[in-house]
């Protein structure tokens, strides 16, 4: 493996990890003024938008016929699937909670990499990733012991877990087509894939049936959303391409750091002392994972 590109490839991680805590926070806030689907729907439309230009512009979307439907299956799964999972959550889980949840992805990803023989588990790599394990259990104990949770606070948990979960498969199952075809025409197309399935989804919430009732503050998140995906998702096929599954989602633990961050200063959420907590585990964890081998 190129020395060069993996060191690339872990800033590019990096990147991804803050974007995604940025993104839940700007979902968070513009949400309740749409559907989970409807929005997911317009963030990789623009996002499609965003990569379309340069996917022209090099000629290489061609795929061999047999890797079509794979390819836009994961598509419809990392996007369709795992945001419209997260979009629903934050209607009703605190965006910091929801980052940390989320988290758990590398922890996944090693133990279905594993799995597959896809990637063989260290010591110090295991230590590392299960260390987000310890900061979902403290997220997950602070919500056990809390008065007044209510059912749909429960409920969207399940679904960040369920996100994650979805997320991690398809990092693992992408490997094989990311050495095949270069990222930027992979990205393109699963993301096409996702809208067409995202628009039947919306249109079970009405989103066709007049203008979406979004304020302008709302419109700026969505396009930030949007453009951010679009930007951070050819990064992370990027990441995959060029160094290890877990080595990629492990950069998640920066999102909970960025989401919490974010929403205390713009949405007003408070950071308890057990979400201070759980990130301090998560960086120790990313810190452990990164100083093991690739």
């Amino acid at each position: 493996m190129n020395d060069r590109h993996a060191r690339l490839a872990i800033l590019a991680a990096a990147a991804v990890g803050v974007q995604v805590g940025a993104a839940i926070v700007a979902t968070r806030f513009v949400v309740g003024q749409t559907g989970p689907a409807s929005l997911a729907l317009l963030r990789y439309a623009i996002g499609f938008l965003c990569l379309l230009p340069p996917v022209l512009a090099s000629r290489r979307l061609r795929f061999d016929a047999k890797d079509v439907i794979p390819i836009a299956l994961l598509g419809i799964i990392q996007f369709a699937v795992v945001i419209a999972l997260l979009n629903f959550a934050l209607q009703t889980v605190p965006s910091g909670r929801v980052a940390l949840l989320f988290a758990s992805f590398p922890l996944m990803t090693m133990l279905l990499a594993a799995g597959l023989g896809r990637e063989r588990l260290g010591l110090r790599k295991s230590a590392g990733v299960a260390l987000t394990l310890a900061g979902v259990g403290i997220v997950l104990g602070e919500k056990a012991f809390a008065a007044g949770t209510s059912p749909e606070e429960w409920l969207g948990t399940l679904a960040v877990l369920g996100s994650a979960f979805a997320g991690a498969l398809c990092s693992v199952l992408y490997r094989p087509y990311l050495r095949k075809y270069d990222p930027l025409p992979v990205s393109a197309f699963a993301m096409l894939a996702s809208v067409g399935f995202l628009a039947l989804l919306a249109g079970g919430e009405g989103f066709f049936d007049g203008a979406p009732r979004i304020t302008p503050a709302g419109w700026a998140a969505v396009v930030f959303i949007g453009v951010s995906s679009g930007v951070g998702y050819f990064l992370w096929l990027w990441a995959l391409r060029h160094t290890t599954p877990t080595r990629v989602t492990v950069f998640l633990a920066l999102s909970p750091v960025t989401a919490a961050a974010l929403s205390a200063l713009l949405l007003g959420e408070p950071v308890t002392v057990q979400l201070a907590s759980a990130i301090a585990v998560l960086s120790a964890g990313l810190w452990l994972a990164l100083r093991a081998p690739a």
